[in-house]
């Protein structure tokens, strides 16, 4: 594993194009450490590496989800009957994004 070091986070920080002050790398790098550590105390555990990573800590049913039921679909009056701004059969949206 590559050391995490004050460079190796600045030069990722640069990567993702933003930048934090000298005492804010600071504790990401204290951060890190423990990180480091926690992750050196499970490897220890014996028999880690036969068990199957979870990707969610609890299980979960989808026994709730209703049957999907064909049905005839909405007009794009319908569909359209509510918005505030229609122009040429599709609803309007404020500009996000200068």
């Amino acid at each position: 594993m590559k050391k995490v070091t004050l460079d190796v986070l600045k030069e990722s920080a640069h990567k993702l194009l933003f930048d934090m002050s000298e005492e804010e790398y600071q504790t990401l790098l204290e951060e890190f450490g423990i990180i480091v550590e926690q992750m050196e105390i499970i490897s220890t555990i014996e028999g880690i590496d036969s068990i199957e990573p979870m990707t969610f800590p609890f299980d979960c049913s989808t026994s709730y989800l209703r049957e999907d039921v064909p049905s005839t679909p909405l007009t794009q009056e319908e569909a359209l009957k509510n918005a505030h701004d229609v122009v040429e059969g599709q609803i309007r949206l404020p500009k996000v994004v200068g």
